[in-house]
């Protein structure tokens, strides 16, 4: 079977988004904080990355505007990552995976504010619909897991606004050199924050306490990582942006059955809740296709 570069494109971005669900298992496993996993995530992730841009001679190629641009977007995806691994330890890794599906929603609400665009009825409709699965959602989990939708919310904001700048600048360098400059500042702005993590916090813990937490770190930041953000990188240039959306739009799909078969969270969680990320999948799924059409 003869591959295309949009089959090939489309096989990457399906790749990448499971393994981005994997993290959210990983995340549930590891016995450190949510900002210790990032800190020890972006920091493999980073030095890995040297191998793939010549040990830094291809950042000389870019020009000083995008590299100050990229490292801006490198601290957007570590709060993300803070966010997004918070939720996991306040709740779990269902709750923060359907948090998740709301990143298109945001999206399509503060993509046309940085492109300058106007924002379509079809959007704020959209917006309107997926309000009353939230409402189930959280009215179907129990008191102890609700503050986990907190951190998860603000992981989907985050997540939106770096996949906006970086489609809007991932022509201005190669994805590996992308890839590393945002990971080297979201270590960077995470170091610089890990003081007032012993300040404040009792959760003081700086290694991984165990042989399989050293393990899981490395899968998480050199696969689910290094590999799935390269190849997402990778496939943006190959398929069109609905593809992408609508593969994206997958993961917490993906991540929630992994989270049933491996974690058994469901049995944790009602029925309820099962019921109202039906609703919100249904809206992201069907957004796309509409927004494709009302576009034509």
């Amino acid at each position: 079977m003869r591959f295309t570069p949009h089959s090939t494109g489309l096989l990457k971005m399906h790749l990448a988004v499971l393994l981005f669900g994997f993290t959210a298992i990983l995340g549930n496993l590891i016995e450190l904080s949510a900002i210790m996993i990032v800190w020890w995530r972006v920091l493999i992730t980073s030095i890995s990355l040297l191998f793939f841009i010549s040990f830094g001679k291809k950042l000389l190629l870019i020009k000083r505007k995008y590299l100050l641009r990229f490292c801006g977007i490198g601290v957007i995806i570590g709060l993300h990552w803070i966010c997004f691994f918070g939720a996991v330890k306040w709740a779990n890794s269902s709750v923060a995976l359907i948090c998740m599906a709301t990143t298109a929603l945001f999206t399509a609400l503060i993509e046309p504010y940085i492109n300058r665009t106007t924002i379509s009825k079809l959007e704020v409709f959209t917006g309107a619909i997926i309000i009353p699965g939230m409402i189930l959602l959280v009215s179907a989990t129990s008191l102890e897991l609700r503050w986990g939708f907190i951190p998860g919310i603000l992981a989907a904001v985050f997540a939106s606004l770096f996949a906006i700048l970086n489609k809007k600048y991932i022509h201005e360098a190669d994805y590996f050199s992308i890839t590393f400059l945002e990971l080297t500042s979201a270590t960077i702005f995470i170091s610089i924050m890990l003081p007032m993590l012993f300040l404040f916090s009792e959760d003081t813990q700086f290694f991984p306490p165990g042989l399989y937490d050293w393990i899981y770190l490395l899968v998480l930041a050199l696969l689910c990582t290094t590999l799935a953000h390269v190849l997402a990188l990778s496939a943006l240039k190959e398929i069109t942006a609905f593809n992408s959306n609508l593969i994206i739009n997958l993961e917490p799909l993906y991540g929630i059955l992994m989270a049933i078969f491996l974690l058994k969270e469901h049995q944790d969680l009602s029925s309820g809740f099962y019921l109202g990320s039906i609703i919100i999948l249904i809206v992201i799924f069907v957004y796309s296709p509409l927004k494709k059409r009302w576009s034509l």
